[in-house]
């Protein structure tokens, strides 16, 4: 089964749940009992025969079976921490992936008799990390070979926000099914009354969250410091805004303030950047009811009258971004990755733009929120 739909829907959530369904000793037409001794344990993240696989940061120094050892020591410590605090915002600004080492030790499980269920249930979240690099497949095809010939009863739940990135060939021996996001309303109920957040800061998150919880409460402030959302969607913000400035040096300088390594970590920025490009069309389009991030309307249509966006050159701007995304994929340089960015959006957003550092003033770099 392969579970897709946008990232922080609850996809791993829904795998767990339909884990325990299969392990209940008495499902009902609601489902899972959640009274039972195994439904007991699938709640706790402890039934034996449910594993749970999911990205990881590579341990350090460890290499072979060395590396499938320490990924499962790291798998069960996050694991303690899910148990700790189940709610938890779907997002990490590290560098995960699901390595070669987290399917040897599947295929190790696979190949070992049930504890108590008919056969083990494998959920392998964001599966599309198997697959960190183009030149770098080695854990996607261990896995489609687990796939093709699966051990006795073993069942395979994998859940994916960019199924396009898996192996077609995994793709074609799954059954899809499609997880939709929530409705903004529920997710604002959510953060109310299952996280206890202010009634303005759980509706401003809501807003945000595109119907994903996860999502939602990655916006929500860190004690004095913004959600690491909020913090992306401020720095994305910038970049576009360093895009139609006057002076081409705005540019250099939002590229420098990026470490030399890493680039992977922009993947998600970028996702930010689509979204303000997509409230730059519409608001120079005149369509405000359709602008996103209703909280920046005002300054958005600044800086269009600023730089007289036309709305049909915005298309060309999703290519550089899509351009970007490929190039971080492969871990150019950040710095570089930024820099051709901001002149690639530059030069289809603002054609006749001479870039000449004399030129006008250029535009405030400026926050988002507040």
């Amino acid at each position: 089964l392969l579970l897709h739909g946008p990232r922080g829907v609850g996809k791993q959530r829904l795998a767990l749940w339909l884990a325990q369904l299969v392990v209940c000793d008495a499902p009902g037409p609601d489902g899972p009992c959640q009274r039972c001794g195994p439904c007991r344990m699938a709640l706790a993240l402890e039934h034996p025969d449910i594993h749970w696989y999911f990205p990881l940061e590579r341990p350090k120094g460890a290499s072979g079976e060395k590396l499938a050892d320490k990924l499962e020591e790291a798998r069960h410590r996050e694991l303690a921490e899910v148990r700790a605090q189940p709610k938890r915002p779907s997002f990490s600004d590290q560098i995960r992936a699901l390595y070669l080492g987290s399917v040897a030790n599947i295929r190790s499980k696979a190949a070992k008799r049930p504890s108590m269920a008919d056969g083990p249930i494998f959920i392998v979240g964001q599966a599309e990390l198997l697959v960190p690099q183009e030149a770098s497949q080695e854990a996607a095809n261990a896995l489609l070979k687990l796939l093709e010939e699966p051990p006795g009863d073993a069942r395979f739940i994998l859940t994916s926000s960019e199924p396009g990135m898996l192996l077609s060939t995994i793709r074609s021996r799954t059954v899809p099914l499609h997880v939709p996001p929530l409705p903004v309303p529920l997710v604002e109920t959510f953060l109310e009354e299952g996280l206890g957040v202010a009634s303005d800061t759980a509706g401003w998150a809501a807003t945000l969250s595109q119907g994903s919880p996860g999502r939602a409460m990655a916006f929500l402030p860190d004690g004095d410091d913004l959600g690491p959302l909020e913090s992306l969607r401020r720095q994305a913000f910038h970049t576009v805004v360093a895009a139609l400035a006057d002076d081409a040096a705005a540019g250099f300088e939002i590229a420098v303030g990026f470490p030399p390594a890493g680039a992977r970590k922009l993947i998600d920025l970028f996702t930010f950047v689509e979204e303000w490009l997509r409230d730059l069309a519409a608001a120079a389009a005149g369509a405000d009811v359709v602008v996103f991030n209703q909280d920046a309307l005002a300054r958005l249509k600044k800086h269009v009258d600023r730089a007289s966006i036309d709305p049909a050159r915005v298309p060309m701007a999703f290519l550089a971004v899509e351009r970007a995304r490929e190039l971080a994929r492969g871990n150019v340089n950040p710095q570089l990755v930024m820099s051709g960015l901001i002149r690639d959006l530059r030069a289809a957003l603002r054609p006749a733009s001479t870039g000449a550092s004399g030129s006008a003033s250029q535009p405030a770099v400026e926050g988002v929120r507040g």
